[in-house]
């Protein structure tokens, strides 16, 4: 158990999520656009996902891995941008302490779970390319599951490591958190005691849930670009080529900017530039990963061109 420096302070009930500016209009004009984000980024994942569950074409171990990580997309950014748009217009600005552990813990979960669901995704496409006859028999539905549950629990394991020890400092005031949401960093520095053990903590499960699954997926596309180079004609090279360029941008997008604010050293923590780059992983990538993948994908072009034409793909 912590113990509270001094006699006569208390543990803070609740904290306060400054967000990203104090003027009402400024507030009104980011108000429509995160809106704006919002709605697209759950629209364009819900899209994603009923195509893949109406057309059976779509049934594969490939599209199965896209349809969680459309539904990770959406828990994702529902659990911090709802309460972002409510604090832009509300004069209160204020969560409850148990309400910022929740929104942190979830939070964690569905980013570290998306982390290592990236990984199941880059194995498949290694089996695609490098073993393609075998490609059924390797990725079938059972591991399939298995990969998805596997990052699940590591996921909530990770991200509730992280929550408890982050949120069972004692935090005895000032209550401002200069960031739009929970996040553990932000919360940390309010802590009123020395949190280098909790950062050291941290940067063991960033390690074992970060950098872990970036040097698997790192490794993968070794493989997969030693098996391209071997395709003698042009066509088919571009053909495997264009199979991984929507994961990679994608995996981009969300490791770069989440690198950057959980790897970097303390010292140089920015909150103004945190909570600018945070918004790449944390609404951007929900809003663009449907984008790339329906932009790039001919199968998800049919399957939608098959439901407006026919009004139903036939199951």
């Amino acid at each position: 158990m912590w113990m509270i420096p001094g006699q006569n302070q208390s543990r803070v009930s609740e904290f306060i999520l400054l967000g990203f500016s104090s003027d009402p209009t400024t507030n009104s004009i980011l108000f429509t656009v995160f809106l704006l984000i919002y709605l697209s980024s759950v629209m364009g994942n819900g899209l994603i996902i009923m195509l893949i569950c109406m057309d059976t074409q779509l049934h594969t171990p490939m599209y199965f891995f896209l349809c969680i990580l459309a539904m990770l997309d959406i828990c994702y950014v529902t659990t911090t941008m709802p309460q972002m748009l409510v604090h832009l217009l509300a004069k209160s600005q204020s969560i409850s302490f148990a309400g910022c552990w929740l929104q942190m813990f979830v939070f964690g979960a569905l980013a570290t779970t998306e982390c290592t669901l990236f990984v199941a995704m880059a194995y498949d496409r290694y089996v695609a390319i490098c073993y393609p006859l075998h490609y059924t028999v390797i990725l079938n539905w059972g591991l399939c599951l298995w990969l998805t549950a596997g990052s699940c629990v590591c996921g909530f394991l990770s991200a509730l490591l992280h929550t408890f020890f982050t949120m069972s400092l004692p935090y005895c005031g000032p209550n401002e958190v200069n960031h739009y949401f929970c996040e553990g960093p932000a919360v940390r520095s309010l802590a009123c005691m020395d949190t280098h053990l909790i950062e050291m903590v941290d940067q063991i499960l960033i390690v074992l849930m970060g950098v872990t699954p970036i040097s698997l997926i790192v490794a993968s596309y070794v493989h997969i670009a030693v098996a391209i180079l071997k395709i003698k004609s042009t066509q088919g090279r571009c053909k495997a080529f264009s199979t991984c360029a929507s994961h990679l941008t994608v995996v981009s997008f969300f490791y770069g900017p989440a690198t950057y604010i959980y790897m970097r050293p303390t010292s140089s923590y920015s909150p103004e530039r945190d909570k600018q780059i945070s918004l790449f992983y944390n609404a951007f990538t929900a809003l663009l990963n449907p984008v790339v993948y329906s932009l790039r994908n001919k199968d998800i072009k049919r399957a939608f061109l098959k439901v407006i034409g026919h009004g139903k793909v036939d199951c």
